[in-house]
């Protein structure tokens, strides 16, 4: 019964759209409506507002993170095994990327990903994070860094901790960032990705 309860209340956790609502808080535009369309803070960094795209980077990392480590936190009181743990890690993840809240439109996860790695082991989070930040730094493609990211992954978790429940929750995870990253995929290959920090034309044009 803990495993069902647990289950479900991370995916609730992750339909909440931190994107959406700092755009609400910070009086922008609904990222739903330009740009990638992408309600994520990549997306919000195009509207042009800074303090929006930072809260909602933190706020779709923490509820991924906060999933993840209320689990383990509490993995002996509850009488949870890791297989627990990894489908809250998973349900967290897909609540970002069809949360029942928003008629099931959710971001491309890399934020909540993080958090569920750094709920899961502070090192692994890290390592997953400065390949996203090398790549990203080396070529300004956030995209490009997410896929690279991704791939590299289950690399570090086998490294870390060998075969485990979690593993195969980490490798579905990113799967599914990669598989939400398709179109980015196609227009990295036909040279018309976004770079970082580049602002939407249609930004402003768009509904508050």
């Amino acid at each position: 019964m803990n495993t069902v309860w647990m289950t479900v209340a991370a995916y609730l956790l992750g339909s909440i759209s931190f994107a959406v609502i700092s755009s609400k808080l910070f009086g922008i535009a609904d990222p739903r409506t330009y740009g990638s369309k992408n309600p994520g803070a990549t997306n919000v960094l195009r509207s042009g507002n800074k303090a929006a795209a930072v809260v909602t980077l933190i706020g779709d990392c923490v509820k991924g993170w906060l999933a993840v480590w209320l689990a383990v936190r509490f993995q002996e009181q509850l009488q949870i095994g890791d297989g627990t743990i990894a489908l809250v890690a998973i349900a967290v993840f897909l609540g970002h990327l069809w949360p029942v809240f928003f008629r099931f439109v959710g971001g491309k996860g890399v934020a909540t990903a993080l958090g569920v790695l750094l709920g899961l082991n502070p090192w692994l989070g890290l390592a997953t994070l400065v390949t996203w930040l090398a790549v990203a730094f080396a070529f300004r493609y956030s995209s490009l860094a997410a896929l690279v990211a991704a791939l590299f992954a289950p690399f570090y978790y086998g490294l870390l901790f060998g075969f485990e429940p979690q593993l195969a929750a980490v490798f579905i995870m990113c799967v599914l960032l990669i598989f939400r990253h398709r179109k980015n995929i196609s227009n990295l290959i036909a040279g018309k990705e976004s770079r970082i920090g580049s602002k939407s034309k249609d930004a402003a044009k768009a509904k508050k």
